[in-house]
């Protein structure tokens, strides 16, 4: 049976085979991205490339993405979400296209000796429908090639025009196996449906492919099961987008110049596919963690399946989220981590465990092979959640005294003899789970019931609130290109260097967000910067500015490079040639040194006088000699 290193090594092999270069998993914190607060997928580090800039391995990339959504937060704990996944995904910037990719897809999900060796029978497919409104042709092209794959596996490849989730349902399965849907299902941009998209915007049709677990179909989710049902009989294991189209400014769409693909699959959604189990947490990378986690509660899986996945999803995206340099908190990543934490503490807490330690263990032996980095970070990650743990039994502390307080006030006295059975109004229920971070389980663990759907439906308001204002933070997906964004992305590479001038070479960038609005930009450094240091950075920047330096890059041997003195994040995990950004010479002095230096995917402006002018707003202490400052540019 194949494990999780076996299905990465093949998968990589198999596209290194066929003329692809592999390149590094990107940071689980992206830099430069206000789009996201964690890598969400395998091609939004590859954003610049889609768009046209090179890269700097070519035309056909291949890679294993550690990635992270957190809009799959509360779905953990049915058999087939985590919100921590690693993505398989392989590109052709400008290169193949349908003809080649979806043939190879085929190949390495069935063939036995390369690839998954899934049995054909059992994969079913869906492709775009078309748009009359905005005159894009149904991609026949991609169903075809499907048609004529199907037919040499000796499968019928009869194709249902299902359109929309409810003709879906209505029409079924039949006996199609090429399925056209419509473009909620099969169309990517970053904004979604055709008509969603601004002009200039890139977009195309995708084609799914989904597993048949062959489980029965549940009559609530339709009359018919079909690919795209939520019922749990098909899971979808792999997606090819095919980037062909742009949005005109008069709203039509044509053909891209350069076409691209860009394909994703969940490794962990492989592994089920390849156990013929439609539950994820049974497969060898899950079910060791929760073997671990039967032995020390003393219960069984096959009682508490959805406390037992809640504590593995969410304690495998906390080892990852600590390993990435993150620390629980009330903002932004910290937030996430704080949530992941205490959500598997409220699993724990309900099987009556008390030593999460082992379970910790479990974690990062399980993907040690894969992610060596976390043995050396165990016992930071360990004692982060030993923490963080205690702190939540002060809030569960807390926000037990404040109830009791409230009842207080509403006549209600509680004695011992009645702890434990007291129902609590559903909104005190909910003001106390918003203001100490707890979970509706965590109440109930301290004694409180309560009215779980009024509750729900106090809860469904709040999140609909917040959502409004994060959608955009874990949507991840194409990264703002703004011309604003890119001239604050310009002005890090200066205010870099200028910092190094000011502050000493041993200073470095550490992280960075920029917006169209600011740029914010974290560097180590022990002191807080005095009024003078500040200055001196915003004089050299603005003289740099005011030089109107050219900008432009190169693509060189990563060794030459970090001869050249270039700096920037990560290093190591360039490859073997490199895209260096320098800014400078001026043109009428060619002989002097370049200003800057950066490892760099880009892009940047052409001329750093587009900046006007640059100036540093504030600054914070973030603990752990480690700065950030913000700044603006331009008149």
């Amino acid at each position: 049976m194949l494990n999780a290193k076996d299905i990465i090594d093949r998968y990589i092999s198999f596209f290194e085979k066929r003329g692809h270069k592999r390149i590094a998993n990107a940071p689980l914190v992206p830099l430069n991205d206000p789009s996201t607060l964690f890598t969400s997928s395998g091609m939004q580090p590859l954003v610049p490339y889609l768009l046209g800039e090179i890269h700097p391995q070519g035309t056909r990339l291949v890679n294993v993405q550690n990635a992270l959504r957190a809009q799959d937060f509360d779905e953990v704990g049915n058999n087939r979400h985590t919100t921590f996944f690693r993505m398989l995904g392989n590109w052709s910037l400008g290169d193949y296209f349908k003809e080649e990719q979806i043939p190879w897809f085929f190949e390495f999900l069935t063939d036995k000796k390369i690839g998954l060796g899934l049995d054909p029978e059992k994969l079913y497919v869906t492709v775009f429908i078309g748009d009359e409104k905005n005159n894009i042709p149904k991609d026949s092209v991609s169903a075809d090639i499907w048609k004529t794959v199907f037919t040499k596996a000796n499968l019928n490849a009869k194709e249902v025009e299902m359109g929309s989730e409810e003709e879906a349902s209505e029409k079924g399965m039949q006996d199609g196996r090429i399925f056209y849907c419509d473009a909620t299902k099969n169309w990517w941009s970053r904004a979604g449906t055709p008509e969603n998209m601004p002009p200039g915007e890139p977009g195309g049709p995708d084609t799914e492919v989904f597993y048949d677990f062959g489980t029965p179909h549940d009559p609530k989710f339709g009359k018919h099961c079909h690919p795209n049902c939520d019922c749990g009989r098909f899971m979808e294991i792999g997606n090819s987008v095919f980037m062909q189209y742009i949005k005109n400014q008069d709203g039509t769409f044509s053909h891209l110049p350069n076409q691209n693909v860009d394909f994703g699959a969940g490794l962990e959604r492989y592994l089920a596919a390849s156990n013929d189990n439609p539950d994820m947490f049974q497969t060898n990378l899950f079910f060791p963690i929760i073997q671990k986690i039967e032995k020390e509660t003393n219960k069984r899986y096959s009682d508490l399946a959805a406390e037992m996945r809640i504590i593995t999803g969410h304690l495998s995206a906390t080892v990852f989220i600590i390993a990435a340099g993150i620390s629980p908190s009330n903002r932004e990543q910290g937030y996430i981590l704080r949530r992941s934490i205490r959500r598997a503490l409220d699993g724990f807490y309900k099987l009556d465990g008390s030593d999460l330690t082992p379970i910790i263990e479990a974690v990062v032996n399980q993907y040690k092979d894969t992610d060596p980095e976390l043995v050396e970070k165990f016992e930071d990650i360990k004692l982060t959640i030993i923490e963080e743990e205690q702190i939540y039994e002060k809030a569960r502390t807390g926000a037990k005294k404040s109830i009791e307080k409230e009842l207080k006030k509403q006549g209600v006295e509680i004695g011992d003899e009645l702890k434990g059975t007291v129902e609590i109004p559903a909104e005190l229920a909910f003001r106390a789970v918003t203001s100490y971070g707890l979970g509706p389980t965590q109440l109930q663990s301290l004694g409180y019931t309560f009215d779980e759907q009024a509750f729900a439906d106090h809860m469904k308001a709040h999140q609909k609130v917040s959502r409004a204002g994060m959608d955009k933070k874990f949507r991840g997906g194409l990264a703002d290109h703004n011309t604003r964004t890119i001239i604050g992305h310009t002005a890090t590479h200066l205010l870099h260097q200028a910092l190094r001038d000011v502050l000493g070479n041993h200073v470095h960038q550490t992280g960075s967000n920029i917006t169209t609005e600011r740029i914010r930009f974290d560097f180590n450094y022990d002191q807080k910067l005095t009024d003078e240091q500040i200055k001196q950075v915003e004089d050299i920047v603005n003289g740099k500015i005011k030089e109107n330096l050219p900008v432009h890059f190169e693509l060189i041997e990563t060794k030459k490079a970090h001869k050249l003195g270039a700096i920037g994040l990560f290093m190591d995990t360039y490859g073997d040639k490199s895209k260096i950004y320098f800014i400078g010479p001026a043109k009428k002095d060619p002989k002097r040194k370049p200003y800057s230096i950066e490892f760099c995917g880009g892009p940047h402006v052409e001329f750093t006088g587009v900046l006007k002018s640059f100036k540093i707003i504030k600054q914070e202490n973030l603990g752990n000699n480690q700065k950030r400052l913000y700044s603006v540019v331009g008149s």
